[in-house]
């Protein structure tokens, strides 16, 4: 049965919605409920529709309303702090369980695989940053590390630590991929140039790096294979990037 307070206008409407929620899951929701069911537990006296809905004119949609930074919410009339932090907390913690719950001999030897892999990590993401996905010889996980994070348009890391990490126990390929938090997933002339220089470091120490991917938008594009002068291994270009 559904609890009410009498005392709070909008009890029954948050009593149902959540019900409706518990027995149907988010299947038939508009995407401003989703968002004012959530805001029931940040705003508790309070009627969430209104503040969904600006939220989603703000941003354009629920994904968007994740991948926006902090401050950017709290200047959502309505959204304090305490509500901002509910934001960004929701995606944090869907990002930790999809990374956890892969598969350990999963073998990650197409373009696909991979990339998916790396969209888990880079979901809600607000600042550009970048990863290093660690390989054995038969294309099982390693590790995945985060090498760095930088501000909203610009990374620097350097090269020394990615060499560092290809030398640990078992390694024998990499994948290394950053993100484009504006969603513009072209690849800049620093990033093609950047993709040349560290696929020839790996290459000094004989550790093969399978790709550079650029994260954006929910989307990924390999910049590796359309660098000139590198190193990779062509024998296994077309099954790796076919499927």
């Amino acid at each position: 049965m559904a609890e009410t307070n009498p005392k709070h206008p909008h009890g029954g409407h948050r009593a149902r919605l959540k019900e409706r929620f518990l027995r149907e899951g988010l299947d038939g929701f508009e995407k401003h409920n989703m968002l004012e069911l959530l805001l029931f537990f940040s705003i508790p006296q309070q009627d969430t529709n209104p503040i969904a809905h600006a939220l989603l004119d703000r941003f354009g949609s629920i994904s968007d309303v994740f991948a926006a930074s902090f401050e950017e919410l709290c200047t959502v009339k309505g959204v304090s702090e305490h509500t901002a932090t509910l934001l960004k907390l929701v995606p944090a913690i869907s990002r930790a369980a999809l990374c956890e719950n892969r598969d350990p001999d999963t073998r990650y030897d197409t373009l696909n695989k991979i990339g998916n892999l790396f969209l888990h990590y880079y979901a809600g993401v607000t600042v550009e940053t970048v990863y290093l996905l660690l390989l054995d010889n038969s294309d099982r996980m390693v590790d995945m590390v985060k090498i760095c994070d930088g501000s909203v348009n610009r990374v620097q890391f350097d090269t020394r630590k990615l060499i560092e990490q290809a030398l640990r126990p078992r390694v024998s390929r990499v994948v290394l991929a950053h993100n484009h938090p504006n969603g513009t997933l072209v690849p800049s002339a620093e990033d093609m140039e950047t993709t040349t220089e560290v696929a020839n470091a790996f290459r000094t120490v004989n550790v093969e790096m399978l790709e550079h991917l650029l994260v954006a938008d929910g989307k990924f594009e390999p910049l590796l294979s359309k660098c000139r002068g590198i190193f990779w291994s062509r024998g296994r270009s077309r099954a790796f990037y076919d499927n």
